[in-house]
């Protein structure tokens, strides 16, 4: 009797391009490459490693003081994930403005993060884009910031849902690992909570370089300059019924018989 064949193993389904994108596969993305440059980048888990371990037991107060402080080095771990994402060196000018502009966005989240983490988030889908632009794009300090916000608005649901979602991954996996670290070996708190930072940070700071390539792609997509350039032909067209002109036929006074 004839054995029965396994079963055919599922094939992955292709990656959507970057302007079709969901934030789902962004997450899945952030993992692989992850995976792929692991030793590259994990200095990128060290730095929030390294600002946690000094914010464990403040207050509020104290928490956003070091995150104000800190402001520096995540811009310099995210200015690194994103030469890191596009396989590219930059040059000192846009170190210089990256670091200008990331720290200056970053300073209004690092405010919000220990109050209300999610209104960080949010700001920081609308500018922070910034950074992979001076670094990537050798813009100025100026058009760091416009280019940053530009990006930020081509997508906004993408971008703050993506970041929210890393976000959170983060933490919990984070704090999961931290309990598993601490049940199965003889570490303490602060050991456990600085591996689980330094070993899956890293993927915050790649998910939001990622981030960057899809902002860019959905500005550059023919799908939106063409709703874009549909949307200012109606404008134009209600400005034209609404200016002088030949009255609309539904108001031309009617002949008598």
């Amino acid at each position: 009797m004839a054995r029965a064949g396994r079963p055919k193993q599922q094939e992955r389904p292709p990656a959507l391009p970057p302007e079709q994108r969901t934030v789902g596969q962004l997450v899945a993305e952030s993992i692989r490459l992850y995976g792929a440059r692991f030793a590259r980048a994990l200095p990128l888990g060290l730095v929030v490693a390294a600002v946690n371990q000094l914010s464990l037991g403040l207050e509020r107060e104290e928490t956003t003081a070091v995150l104000v402080l800190a402001a520096p080095a995540f811009t310099g771990a995210f200015a690194y994930a994103s030469l890191l994402v596009d396989e590219r060196r930059a040059g000192l000018r846009s170190w210089i403005v990256g670091l200008g502009v990331g720290t200056l966005v970053f300073l209004p989240a690092a405010l919000l993060f220990p109050w209300f983490a999610l209104a960080g988030v949010l700001w920081l889908a609308l500018l922070g884009l910034s950074v992979p632009a001076a670094m990537l794009e050798g813009t100025s300090f100026l058009g760091s910031l416009r280019r940053g916000l530009a990006l930020g608005r081509a997508d906004y649901v993408h971008a703050a849902g993506s970041l929210a979602t890393l976000v959170i991954l983060f933490v919990l996996a984070r704090l999961g690992l931290a309990l598993l670290l601490e049940s199965q070996a003889d570490n303490t708190v602060r050991v456990a909570i600085f591996l689980a930072d330094a070993v899956l940070a890293p993927i915050v700071f790649l998910g939001s370089a990622l981030l960057y390539v899809d902002q860019d792609a959905r500005l550059r997509s023919p799908r939106r300059r063409r709703r874009r350039k549909e949307r200012d032909a109606d404008l134009s067209h209600a400005d034209d019924a609404h200016g002088e002109g030949r009255p609309d036929a539904a108001r031309e006074p009617r002949s008598t018989a």
